[in-house]
């Protein structure tokens, strides 16, 4: 039995395996229509969420499967003290996988450490997000044809973002990218990551505040929000919330083929004037997204693999 929790639980070429089974998914639907015929996934997401919840939901449904859900901690025996080790392990009695999500950092290596089948992390508090990542490399892959020689711009709440975590450990395994990490001093992408991913291998990055005199340099651009939730100032919170925006006239600097992503959901960080540009792959990266987990669920459970 094996969990998945951080990026890094999945070799490259895992990765690559995984994607190659995406794009045959998306390109024979029929073929794995029954693919998890009998088999039952647990949603446990104890912190809101739609694009992801429901992404786990829809891949199960067209894998054939089951979902049996729990939405939010108030309609859970957490609301009663139990202990998420306790949760999971009565979970793992009724599914054959469980996906979860949770407020609090760690939470998803104690449920792996406590189920009986396999556990994927659906978010851990602003430590890592790794799912989400699988999302983002297949649309890299699809949009750019590989990862190597890519810039990379990071854009907004770098020190709280789960995704830019887990997307910067990921990418930092590929020959020749760059990244330029783009936010308020304020948040910053952690020291841990920065040394973990970056500088133990000798990637090469800059740190910079303004994206417009950046924005011409880049490959990719992924945009997150700046996350309420993770704030416990909101005098902080309302000072940085609209660092960033991208609109159609900073756009006018960037590549023509410049890949423009993110995780969403968004709040006001991207124009709805750009949705119309093609550039725009932020849309393209959900529905990627249940690709990728209709082909992580299929690895976890020994289907089709």
């Amino acid at each position: 039995m094996r969990s998945v929790i951080d990026i890094q639980d999945l070799s490259p070429e895992e990765l690559d395996r995984l994607m190659d089974r995406a794009e045959d998914i998306i390109a024979h639907p029929d073929d794995y229509a029954e693919a998890c015929h009998r088999k039952k996934l647990a949603t446990l997401f104890f912190e809101p969420s739609t694009r992801t919840r429901l992404s786990f939901e829809a891949a199960m449904y067209e894998l054939g499967g089951n979902v049996i859900t729990v939405a939010g901690a108030d309609a859970s025996s957490a609301a009663k003290g139990e202990s998420v080790a306790d949760t999971v392990k009565t979970v793992s009695l009724y599914a054959d996988i469980i996906a979860m999500r949770h407020p609090k950092e760690g939470a998803a290596r104690v449920a792996a450490l406590n189920a009986s089948v396999p556990v994927i992390n659906a978010g851990d508090g602003g430590h890592l997000h790794p799912t989400q990542t699988l999302a983002d490399l297949l649309t890299i892959r699809r949009e750019k044809g590989g990862f190597s020689g890519l810039t990379v711009g990071l854009c907004g709440d770098l020190k709280f973002g789960r995704t830019v975590h887990s997307l910067i450990s990921a990418l930092s395994r590929y020959e020749g990218m760059r990244f330029v990490l783009i936010s308020p001093e304020e948040l910053k992408v952690p020291s841990y990551v920065k040394s973990e991913a970056l500088k133990k291998k000798n990637i090469p990055y800059t740190q910079v505040q303004d994206l417009e005199s950046v924005i011409g340099d880049l490959d990719i651009l992924y945009m997150t929000r700046v996350q309420k939730e993770r704030f416990f100032n909101e005098e902080d919170y309302l000072r940085l919330k609209d660092s960033y925006i991208l609109t159609p006239e900073k756009l006018k600097k960037a590549k023509s083929d410049l890949c423009v992503m993110h995780p969403l959901p968004r709040v006001n960080e991207i124009s709805v004037a750009v949705d119309q540009d093609p550039r725009a792959c932020y849309f393209k990266q959900m529905l990627n997204g249940k690709f990728m987990r209709e082909a992580l669920i299929l690895k976890l459970l020994n289907i089709a693999d």
